[in-house]
């Protein structure tokens, strides 16, 4: 199973939310680069971007400090965050972004997310956070009527492949990850699923682990890196474990 280290982007700096909440920002590293290398250097495979003012405001922020750690690594990353039309996507992933992750655009445009997978395939993933059991857009800050397994299933046949699944009111709360809706996702769906948002410990990623036989590929985590309570390479030499 992959861990992929996080790294949440508002106005440039790394920056952790608790449960998406702008007005609960912690400010972890005022440079993102170095923070993507030293991940890097620990091990990671991947790593996970968010432009959360893009999230917010529906157009990426972040470009800039986004295209120097694209420059700097030589690991995937792969970016969500105000992605919301088929050319932003063409740039982002000429300009070196491996895959890109469309949240609000899947439930207010699927017509781009159909588009996308045709033109990309597997670089074009579903991120989709729940809100008791609901789908969150746009930056979380409201609710559709729709589940969070309807919204895959759907997706899943316009093309899509793997989704990264949050539960927001778990994110950046270091209490676990909702393990029974990861897995019923995965089961109902059969996509493969990251599962991210509430991370904790080492015994989360072991918890995750048993998930994969029902698709689970990877986890990603942030909070609990920046605070010191997992060890990325700890983290990795877990999950890797045969």
């Amino acid at each position: 199973m992959l861990v992929i280290p996080a790294i949440d982007l508002k106005d440039g700096k790394c920056v952790r939310l608790y449960q998406g909440r702008m007005d609960e920002t912690t400010v972890f590293s005022d440079d993102p680069v170095a923070m993507a290398e030293k991940w890097q250097i620990a091990g990671a495979r991947l790593l996970h971007l968010v432009d959360l003012d893009g999230a917010f405001s529906g157009s990426p922020r972040n470009s800039a400090v986004i295209t120097k750690i694209v420059q700097k690594l030589k690991i995937p990353v792969q970016l969500g965050g105000g992605i919301r039309n088929l050319e932003t996507i063409r740039r982002l992933l000429e300009e070196g972004i491996n895959r890109v992750i469309l949240g609000t655009s899947a439930v207010t445009n699927p017509q781009l997310v159909e588009k996308a997978c045709a033109l990309y395939g597997e670089r074009i993933l579903l991120g989709i956070d729940a809100k008791d059991g609901l789908v969150a857009i746009n930056g979380w800050e409201s609710n559709v009527n729709k589940t969070f397994i309807e919204l895959a299933l759907e997706m899943k046949d316009l093309g899509i492949k793997r989704v990264i699944f949050t539960d927001t009111k778990l994110d950046g709360t270091l209490q676990g990850p909702n393990l029974k809706s990861t897995r019923e996702l995965a089961e109902k769906t059969g996509l493969k699923v990251i599962a991210s948002g509430g991370i904790s410990s080492l015994a989360d990623i072991e918890a995750l682990r048993e998930l994969e036989a029902y698709g689970v590929e990877g986890v990603i985590t942030g909070k609990a890196l920046y605070t010191g309570k997992i060890k990325l390479e700890e983290a990795i030499a877990l999950a890797e474990r045969k």
